[in-house]
């Protein structure tokens, strides 16, 4: 008996499939040696007057924050950041944990390094000052275009350049949503 016990537990990994391993590539965790540079890019390049900021606080959370408005034909709000050096081609899913506000974001990736142009999105609630944890196929994505759903070639994992979290709910006023991690999943 002790036997095959013995070899049951040698074996036992050998056959477990790896959709059981969690094995996740960390696209940004907010640690200060190895976060991205992100920017802030708002309505104002389009005349709006939405405001907005973001910053690591003493956890390692990215917190995102500001004012949305809706005048001058304002009404986005977003934060993104270049993604190099990340090998996601064999990777299946994006995930996220986010604590929010009650309002809906978005995640949104892009396949080139342009200000402007085509961003793959989903969109999804947070709850008010609660953690959350969500995760999406990247057939989840859909390509956009200034807020419109576009004919585009669904988004491929190897061939993500950039990362952004908006807000473009249509509600005036103030937000903010802290970020624990965004990581993508084999």
């Amino acid at each position: 008996m002790a036997i095959v016990h013995f070899l049951l537990l040698s074996f036992s990994g050998l056959f477990l499939p790896s959709q059981f391993e969690k094995d996740t590539i960390i696209l940004e965790d907010f640690n200060p040696a190895s976060h991205l540079r992100w920017v802030i890019v708002n309505d104002g390049v389009m005349g709006g007057v939405s405001n907005s900021k973001i910053q690591i606080t003493e956890d390692n959370y990215g917190w995102f924050s500001g004012n949305l408005s809706l005048r001058n034909n304002g009404g986005f709000a977003s934060t993104r950041a270049m993604i190099a050096g990340k090998d996601l081609s064999q990777t299946k899913k994006i995930g996220i944990r986010i604590k929010g506000d009650g309002r809906s974001y978005s995640l949104r990736f892009r396949t080139d390094r342009n200000l402007d142009g085509i961003a793959y999105a989903v969109n999804f609630d947070t709850i008010q000052d609660e953690w959350i944890e969500l995760d999406w196929s990247y057939s989840d994505f859909r390509p956009t275009f200034r807020g419109r759903t576009v004919r585009a070639p669904e988004l491929e994992s190897n061939t993500i350049r950039q990362m952004s979290i908006m807000l473009s709910d249509g509600l005036e006023g103030e937000f903010e949503v802290f970020i624990d991690w965004v990581k993508a999943y084999y």
